[in-house]
């Protein structure tokens, strides 16, 4: 890897840390420069997910004000996507890599549209409770929040594109909370998930480090500023950017 191709993962690994922490879909900036710099997808997507942890638990850090009083709550769903992000990382294994060659496209392009949809889903469910308030509501989710958590994370275990957009999607419209709080706990999940899916890939999947490094670093850096002042950017602005880098991502993988 040439220096400026270094450069380049590590600008990445900022970026995704940044918008990791804000909302999620952090896996768009750096996934597509990992392509870019030669890693073939199944080992960039694995260096990438090792080097987004650092990231995360910097971003659920920032947080950690908004995690106060969640305990019960973040144990619980804490452990379902422990099981569902162990079941992702398990099944990038377990299938051929021709196989994700051909899913990921449609994951991203999955992602993307969470991504644009976002600001409308926020809209729709605060019309919502504004309609229904929260009666009839449970405060704990609920066995749907469970379920869709669970398939949420082992798509995260599995490709972590927009994994934070489902998760907010999920307890925004399931969970009786302030929407600070939920990206704080939505933070926290994506520690355990990208963390046990890392746990499994540097035993028995190859690594390229060079790049979870670089990764590492930037996200790290990338989650202090999304924490502290990624609130101030524009949403507009970072779903544009997200999109674009997407798109690049989908046109390179078919043209492998």
């Amino acid at each position: 890897m040439s220096i400026w191709e270094a450069l380049a993962v590590f600008a990445a690994g900022i970026g995704a840390g940044t918008i990791n922490t804000i909302v999620g879909s952090g896996t768009l900036f750096t996934f597509p420069v990992l392509l870019a710099v030669g890693l073939p997808p199944v080992t960039a997507n694995v260096s990438n997910t090792i080097g987004l942890v650092t990231g995360n638990i910097s971003g659920t850090l920032g947080y950690r004000r908004e995690l106060r009083g969640q305990r019960a709550r973040a144990v619980r769903l804490g452990l379902t996507a422990l099981v569902g992000g162990l079941a992702g990382a398990v099944l990038l294994l377990a299938l051929p890599s021709k196989a994700f060659d051909a899913i990921v496209p449609a994951l991203i392009g999955i992602a993307l549209v969470l991504v644009v949809l976002q600001p409308r889903l926020a809209k729709a469910l605060a019309r919502r409770r504004e309609r229904n308030g929260t009666e009839g509501e449970r405060s704990d989710g609920g066995p749907a929040l469970l379920t869709g958590l669970l398939f949420a994370s082992a798509y995260g275990g599995y490709f972590g594109a927009a994994q934070g957009v489902l998760y907010l999607s999920l307890m925004g419209l399931l969970l009786r909370e302030d929407l600070q709080r939920i990206n704080a706990l939505k933070n926290l999940l994506a520690v355990i998930v990208n963390g046990v899916a890392a746990l499994v890939f540097v035993c028995v999947a190859h690594v390229d480090w060079t790049a979870a490094l670089l990764v590492a670093a930037g996200s790290t850096l990338g989650g202090q500023i999304g924490a502290k002042v990624g609130r101030r950017l524009s949403p507009t602005a970072l779903r544009g950017v997200i999109v674009a880098v997407g798109v690049v991502a989908i046109v390179q993988m078919l043209l492998r």
